[in-house]
């Protein structure tokens, strides 16, 4: 007898099975599915940015070869495919364009682009502060000591990584237009600097060795020009 109520008890089960999978199996089918998809789409897409940052890469180094080579156009053109990669290839290509624009000559021209990217809201803080810097570099030839400061001032907070560079250049501009005093701010700020590499080191103290042995006179090539 208890053997008859068992296979009751199962046919009743089987049947509620079933009633719950005709209600609800096209649901459960489809919800396996979307998984199965949904994971070959992401890792479809994750094979795809890892292919497309290997190739922008390999893209990248070969313009920086091109560069290092001296050929700048065809260095340039390969920048410029880079321009729509993933990653911070688009912003590094950018920086390798204008400093081969230097590297060529052009320093008008390359100037003009770091001014403008140590600018670009789509740059990250440091890479503006660096294209800035190479802005400073530049000026510091072309430009009087407001020009250069105007570029690289910003840079020379105590807790700034750039700022040992930032104050070096100053203090050599601030020579070169004659603001000999102001120079001298700057060097002394380097020397009472613990972190001021040893080679900045040693170039700010030969300047300070020319300033002195002058006798706190401008740099010729200011005096030259009425400054």
């Amino acid at each position: 007898m208890s053997d008859i109520f068992r296979e009751v008890d199962e046919d009743i089960r089987q049947e509620k099975y079933r009633r719950l999978w005709d209600r609800f199996g096209p649901w459960v089918i489809g919800v396996a599915v979307l998984i199965v998809i949904g994971t070959g789409g992401y890792r479809g897409w994750l094979y795809w940015q890892e292919t497309q940052a290997q190739s922008a890469g390999d893209k990248f180094f070969e313009a920086v070869r091109l560069s290092e080579a001296e050929n700048y156009q065809e260095a340039a053109a390969l920048y410029g495919e880079l321009e729509s990669a993933l990653g911070g290839y688009p912003a590094l290509a950018k920086l390798r364009k204008a400093t081969d624009l230097a590297n060529s000559g052009e320093a008008a021209d390359a100037l003009a682009q770091f001014d403008a990217l140590s600018r670009d809201a789509s740059l990250t803080d440091a890479l503006k502060d660096v294209a800035a810097l190479r802005a400073g570099y530049l000026a510091v030839d072309s430009e009087d000591y407001t020009g250069v400061a105007d570029r690289v001032e910003r840079l020379t907070s105590d807790t700034g990584p750039f700022r040992a560079a930032a104050r070096e250049l100053l203090a050599l501009s601030a020579w070169k237009s004659g603001e000999v005093e102001t120079a001298q701010q700057w060097i002394s700020s380097l020397e009472d600097d613990p972190e001021t590499p040893a080679e900045v080191s040693q170039r700010v103290s030969l300047l300070s060795d020319v300033i002195r042995a002058s006798g706190g006179a401008a740099s010729p090539e200011s005096e030259g020009t009425g400054q």
